[in-house]
């Protein structure tokens, strides 16, 4: 067996990993990258950009059937393409892997080591048997995988994940779709767009990210004006039949009990971090419930199962903490230059959180969630909710997507911006704007000193910001009482 002996060891080439391994090399010249499967992250392979690309085909067939209503008659019927949409998907997906697997390539063959690692102890990896790699210091960045209830598995060959989606050669007609979080309310609303017959059924109430009650419920409401969301469902049986899935399930409003035949059962229940082949107990790593190792948040680092600090970090899918893009590529460079400076280990700049989803209305969630925020200052009223409704929103009126609410939340005394859940138009943009001020810790009134163009959606923030000013009780008596919550920093 041939032995590798390096500074530091990074498991995964994905964004973490790459983000890691960059920022090692700040420090060290002896690195290397491990990587079992294909060169190229999840975001570009099978997440962010092939979703987005069935997305805009969606978006431009929602658009072409809404024109009565601006007095634009189109003559003829939408047709949608079903192998034309899927080709361009595909061919687009490939252009934007492409340009991940260049900046792979641009890498030292010597910095890179194709197999599958699992730890032999706390400083050894063997990779697909065949290599030991004896490294003082190991990021982990291993990645994560759609996973699903194993009752699913009496669909058979029907049964696909949201990673199959992107290889469709074309468009089915029909599809009973699991899982109504953020990827399930992106596909399933474009696939609805796109004309397939489709149901979303949860478990539980979820519904994408949105934690606050009264946002929630008015997007549920909005959801199913288009298509059928139902995030607690009662599914009674699944069933293989032929080529198709057979469903029966209680319907939503009226109760009826119903029995449904679909092309394909879609898994979109959520993905769980790849360390369970990484044999990550002979890694002597303090273990949380699912098997994921502890770790500092500020740092990545791990920690022993003795409780001391590790000379193992965690990175992006891997940790399951916030499985986005930029959350990954942070934590990769935060966890890198980690290893390579250890021991001398510091926290690193962590960013505002910040979610978007690609539905229509979007969502977007900055800062603190409202349970959070409950959680933290508990029944003492220290934060306020200021609120606007889209509907009656200029701008969104004018170009027809006045639907949406959205909550802002600031701190009582202070006036600081807590955070903020969106369900409406441009919420991506709302969300970047808001999480700025954020990040800059500004107040409700510093963000009102701000300019507001007319008309832009923008002026729904001001209307939100200035129902939530006219809430905040300021001063500094109102700050000592909410301290005596101990709310904390």
């Amino acid at each position: 067996m041939e032995v590798r002996k390096v500074d530091v060891a990074i498991i995964g080439a994905g964004t973490a990993g790459l983000g890691a391994y960059r920022a090692a090399k700040a420090h060290t010249d002896s690195v290397v990258m491990i990587e079992g499967g294909p060169y190229g992250t999840t975001c570009a392979r099978v997440g962010c950009m092939p979703s987005k690309l069935l997305i805009a085909a969606a978006e431009a067939a929602h658009h072409a059937r809404d024109t009565a209503p601006f007095g634009i008659n189109v003559s003829g019927e939408v047709s949608v393409d079903g192998r034309a949409v899927m080709d361009r998907v595909r061919r687009e997906r490939d252009r934007f892997v492409g340009f991940v697997i260049e900046s792979v390539e641009g890498i030292p063959e010597a910095d890179k080591l194709r197999g599958y690692a699992r730890f032999a102890d706390a400083h050894t990896l063997i990779v697909d048997e065949e290599t030991r790699v004896e490294a003082k210091k190991v990021v982990i960045a291993s990645g994560s995988t759609p996973t699903y209830p194993s009752f699913f598995e009496a669909a058979g060959d029907r049964l696909v994940i949201n990673d199959d989606v992107f290889e469709w050669e074309t468009l089915p007609e029909s599809v009973a779709l699991f899982g109504p979080g953020v990827i399930g309310l992106e596909l399933g609303q474009a696939l609805h767009r796109l004309g397939v017959r489709l149901r979303i059924f949860g478990v539980g109430g979820a519904l994408g990210p949105l934690q606050d009650a009264e946002i929630r419920d008015y997007a549920e409401r909005a959801f199913n004006d288009e298509l059928y969301v139902d995030p607690d469902a009662t599914v009674e049986s699944i069933e293989r039949d032929g080529d198709s899935v057979v469903i029966t399930f209680i319907e939503r409003t009226t109760g009826e009990r119903l029995t449904e035949r679909f092309d394909y059962l879609l898994a979109a229940t959520g993905r769980r971090p790849n360390v369970d082949k990484l044999d990550i107990e002979a890694a002597h790593l303090k273990l949380d419930a699912r098997g994921v190792p502890v770790y500092n948040r500020h740092t990545l680092q791990c920690r022993g199962d003795d409780g001391a600090p590790s000379h193992v970090f965690i990175a992006g899918d891997a940790n399951h903490e916030l499985p986005l893009l930029h959350e990954a590529s942070d934590e990769g460079r935060i966890a890198g230059d980690n290893a390579g400076r250890y021991p001398d280990v510091r926290a690193g700049h962590r960013r505002t959180p910040l979610g978007v989803v690609f539905s229509d209305p979007q969502i977007a969630t900055v800062g603190m969630s409202y349970p959070q925020l409950e959680t933290r200052y508990g029944d003492c009223d220290c934060f306020a909710v200021g609120e606007v409704s889209f509907e009656n929103q200029g701008r969104s009126r004018v170009m027809r997507m006045n639907k949406g609410l959205m909550h802002v939340y600031a701190e009582q005394g202070s006036g600081l911006f807590l955070g903020a859940e969106i369900f409406g138009p441009r919420a991506e943009h709302l969300g970047h704007l808001l999480a700025w001020a954020h990040q800059q810790r500004l107040t409700v009134s510093e963000m009102l000193e701000m300019p507001f163009y007319h008309p832009v959606v923008e002026e729904g923030l001001r209307t939100a910001l200035r129902d939530l000013n006219a809430r905040l009780q300021l001063g500094p008596a109102v700050v000592e009482r909410c301290m005596e919550c101990g709310p904390g920093d």
